[in-house]
């Protein structure tokens, strides 16, 4: 299994080039079907030779309604000492929905997302969808934010906490997705990965997977399962739900246990934004954003994990209370 530290090796060596399954894909596009009409999608990440990201739009390009697809591929330039010859050439394709316009063309120079021409294919396009390398996660975002794209792309759930990326989620301009909730996810990666970590296998084709933890679809597209109101059973219960002793809020310590009849600010953990509903609560921010001394909550002189902190929103209706009855078919959270 794939975890933090791997994930921290792999960026520092850049081999973060992990490439998304079909089945992941087509488990979150689904809930945007009636989005992509009529748009130009740009996967700026990827190799149209082995994308999953590519095919996905290629074979779902008419029932879409797609109007074109762009997809370029990052190959760095280097010159070996004795030849004199550079790496394979990176390339692009430039998709219509004929035959002839998926033969790849040659790029000027080496596909990297933030190049004079990667650019230029930006901003001609309306919407990104791909997997971007982790250890650039943040600069990307920052890139589709300057050119106001619409995107749909998969990182780590740790980029909740970069500072950068969870001012556009305090400011409601970006959120989770629908289709990854929790648990792991299986990426191919390169022939030249190192299988170094706990979760990996190596199929019939000596094609590299490896199982990654902690992954999340990161969007501004809004979609209806968004809008889910999160279903609470638990009353607040002083005892129950300690204050922190550096911030005016009580600790929740698992999303299902925020209280149902609490209107004050209520520290929960990171994960609870994969069921925010903006219409249910709303963000007041995390220990960065509120400048906590310390940079984290303690309660009762113990450090917490990292938090976001949240409150009713005062335009909802009276939360309803959910029992045991009434659960019975509802998912867990």
């Amino acid at each position: 299994m794939c975890g933090t530290a791997e994930l921290n090796i792999a960026q520092a060596n850049k081999k973060d080039e992990f490439y998304t399954q079909l089945v992941d894909i087509e488990a979150e596009l689904k809930y945007y079907k009636n989005y992509f009409k009529g748009k130009i999608v740009y996967c700026n990440c990827d190799d149209s030779a082995v994308s999953n990201f590519t095919k996905f739009f290629i074979l779902h390009f008419e029932d879409y309604g797609i109007k074109r697809l762009i997809s370029t591929c990052y190959k760095p330039h280097y010159t070996d000492l004795f030849t004199q010859q550079t790496s394979v050439p990176a390339t692009f394709i430039d998709y219509d929905g004929t035959p002839e316009t998926l033969r790849p063309k040659q790029l000027k120079g080496d596909g990297d997302f933030r190049s004079k021409e990667c650019v230029q294919f930006l901003q001609e396009s309306d919407v990104v969808v791909t997997n971007p390398p982790f250890s650039l996660f943040r600069d990307f975002v920052a890139q589709l934010f300057k050119y106001q794209k619409d995107f749909l792309i998969i990182g780590n759930v740790n980029a909740i906490s970069y500072k950068d990326c969870f001012e556009h989620i305090l400011k409601n301009e970006m959120w989770l997705g629908q289709s990854i909730h929790s648990g792991d996810r299986e990426f191919q990666v390169p022939d030249d990965y190192p299988l170094e970590a706990a979760g990996f296998r190596v199929d019939a084709e000596g094609k590299k997977y490896i199982r990654v933890k902690g992954v999340r679809w990161f969007t501004n597209i809004d979609y209806e399962g968004r809008h889910t109101w999160l279903k609470l059973t638990e009353p607040y219960i002083p005892e129950r739900y300690p204050k922190f002793d550096n911030i005016d809020a009580i600790n929740v310590s698992k999303t299902k246990d925020i209280p149902y009849n609490y209107d004050g600010i209520m520290g929960v953990p990171i994960t609870y934004l994969d069921f925010f509903n903006p219409e249910q609560f709303i963000l007041i921010g995390n220990e960065y954003s509120l400048n906590v001394a310390g940079g984290r909550g303690y309660v009762n002189g113990q450090r917490m994990y990292s938090r976001i902190f949240i409150r009713r929103n005062p335009n909802a209706p009276q939360p309803i209370v959910f029992t045991m009855g009434n659960l019975f078919e509802s998912a867990t959270i």
